[in-house]
């Protein structure tokens, strides 16, 4: 029986990171993914000519982590407008970046839906990220709601904007999650243009897989770990279906959903996100912004045209629309196709809705780990002699979190050696 150096479990964007960082340093690595493709959550499905991510995503190359170890003018990122637009009692309202689009703040200013004293307000609570995030990371941290009742953020701003767009971001709208971790987002938001590859999400960790193909990780797929046990010079991990591989190393890097399943970590909390795909044709809504709904008349958080910004997701004469809710545990409390329906013609001033097809629904209970204040931004690597444990659910809920953590591990397995 070959004995490698380290296994790594999981072809997420985090064990990606970490096989090619060791690979790299001259580690004998094997990356063991239970699914036939790499990516974890960054997945992209081919459905009747429509790109599918596997749930609503979007890729800001501003993330420092995206900057270094990806290539992104490879993956052909195609830009959101950064803006979003809102659905208000009477009519819709758009909210550009001011900085970029300074022609927009008087039409802003207008819509009444900013005040000057607003503007302060976000500034007082945004500021600091921008200036100095550590300081931010390191400074006591409260909930999001205490945060912008401190900043004196109020009225429609943060009513029919804030509240309903970070909803959708964070997978949480009870105002519990970190201040600290909100406001690094917003950090990201406004230094950065989110995008999607052209051909989907799954592009960043197909790239990453590459690299740690070319680095000499054996990538091996369709191999479910079951279990991880100590051997008598390391680990063993047992796959479903397959030979047991041993290793003096391992490194987990599965999702938070099964992690507590293979080592002696507790389950991490989670946020539940359900995505709806429909299909129209060329008479889509016009607007290529992300839209929210001010009033909030049902479970979506967010909705877009996604074929205005990627048009490689939608066929020709075809449109691709998603709308996203959020994913209560309980599934007697989650959304129906009907109120997604009605709601999406409301947001979109639509009477056309009842006629788009519906293509998928994504149910995704642990779309994103919880991140409740105060802020914990990194967790120890290693939980016991030769086992180390990697994801965004030991850093940031984030694709900048899930390949720092990739990174850290992996360092830490090198200086332990």
């Amino acid at each position: 029986m070959t004995t490698h150096d380290v296994i790594v479990i999981g072809a997420g964007l985090a064990g990606l990171r970490a096989a090619t960082r060791l690979a790299r340093a001259g580690r004998d690595v094997v990356v063991l993914e239970a699914a036939d493709r790499v990516g974890g959550r960054e997945r992209t499905d081919v459905v009747d000519g429509f790109l599918l991510d596997l749930g609503f995503h979007v890729l800001n190359p501003a993330y420092p982590a995206v900057r270094r170890w990806a290539d992104v003018d490879d993956l052909d990122l195609r830009a959101f407008p950064v803006g979003v637009r809102v659905r208000r009692e009477r009519t819709t309202a758009e909210l550009r970046h001011p900085l970029r689009s300074p022609g927009s703040i008087p039409r802003t200013l207008r819509s009444r839906m900013v005040r000057p004293r607003d503007l302060v307000a976000l500034a007082r609570w945004a500021g600091p990220a921008l200036l100095s995030p550590q300081r931010v990371i390191a400074g006591d941290d409260r909930t999001l709601r205490a945060g912008w009742n401190r900043a004196g953020v109020h009225g429609p701003l943060r009513t029919e904007v804030l509240e309903p767009f970070l909803a959708g971001v964070i997978a949480d709208d009870s105002g519990m999650t970190s201040d600290a971790f909100v406001r690094l987002l917003i950090r990201m938001f406004a230094l950065g243009t989110p995008g999607l590859p052209a051909s989907g999400i799954e592009a960043l960790p197909r790239q990453l897989a590459d690299r740690a193909r070319r680095a000499g990780a054996d990538i091996r797929l369709s191999r479910r770990a079951t279990d991880v046990r100590r051997a008598a010079r390391g680990v063993e991990v047992n796959t479903d279906g397959a030979d047991t591989v041993t290793a003096r190393d391992v490194v987990v890097a599965v999702g938070p959903d099964v992690v507590a399943d293979l080592i002696d970590v507790p389950r991490p909390a989670t946020k539940g996100l359900q995505t709806w795909w429909f299909s129209t044709d060329a008479a889509a809504p016009a607007s290529a912004l992300l839209s929210v709904d001010g009033r909030r008349r049902g479970p979506i958080v967010n909705t877009a045209v996604m074929s205005h910004t990627v048009p490689e997701y939608a066929p020709p004469g075809r449109a691709l629309v998603q709308a996203t809710c959020l994913l209560p545990r309980d599934p007697g409390s989650r959304a129906t196709e009907t109120a997604v329906r009605t709601q999406l013609g409301l947001i979109w001033n639509d009477a056309d809705v009842p006629a788009w097809q519906l293509i998928r629904r994504d149910d995704l209970p642990d779309a994103l780990p919880a991140q409740p204040a105060p802020l914990r931004t990194t967790s120890p690597p290693r939980i016991s002699e030769h086992v180390y444990v990697a994801g965004d659910h030991r850093d940031t809920a984030s694709i900048q979190g899930a390949l720092v953590s990739g990174d850290r591990v992996a360092r830490a397995l090198l200086a332990d050696r």
